[in-house]
């Protein structure tokens, strides 16, 4: 009997925190710190009040997306469009979480010989906190609201090597933009 080879496919979906003072949609500090008092860089915008109105406030989260992107050699999108990804998570407290799946910032392009499918932003969640002492989650709104950036390569990568080489490129545009 032959025996088929596989090959293995590898697409990434990597998500970084961009260095920014603000939140996304509001002007909360942007605390990415572990350690910090919970719940004190928050407003209704990022912790999902009723009534409040998420606008986006931080140019510099837009502005190192784009440069990310030239520097992938993307398309970059003229317009901004925002959607809604619905899903019920504790640490997500409108329900939903804004991001640009459909519509990204950028498209196309490439790094160390690997096709670009998107770069976007969206918004982090706030994160939880399991306490072992009293069998309790907590949750911490600091981080909700954090601008991301999330970048999705084509299934064009066929080996962990190839991946590791990707991912150590990555590292280093994102460090020499300051991102």
């Amino acid at each position: 009997m032959k025996q088929e080879i596989l090959e293995g496919m590898i697409g990434l979906e990597i998500h970084t925190y961009l260095i920014t003072k603000e939140k996304l949609f509001c002007q909360c500090i942007a605390s990415r710190e572990r350690g910090l008092q919970p719940n004190i860089n928050v407003c209704p915008i990022c912790t999902g009040q009723p009534g409040a109105k998420p606008m986006l406030s931080n140019k510099t989260a837009v502005e190192k997306a784009v440069q990310i992107g030239l520097m992938l050699q993307c398309k970059i999108n003229e317009h901004l469009i925002w959607q809604r990804k619905h899903y019920s998570w504790p640490d997500l407290p409108k329900g939903y979480q804004i991001s640009q799946y459909e519509y990204p910032l950028v498209s196309g392009g490439e790094l160390a010989g690997v096709a670009i499918t998107r770069v976007h932003l969206e918004e982090d969640t706030a994160s939880s906190i399991h306490d072992d002492a009293t069998n309790a989650t907590l949750i911490d709104y600091n981080r909700s609201g954090v601008p991301l950036m999330e970048l999705v390569t084509e299934p064009v990568i066929h080996s962990a090597a190839e991946a590791a080489v990707f991912a150590r490129e990555l590292q280093l545009l994102l460090r020499y933009l300051g991102a």
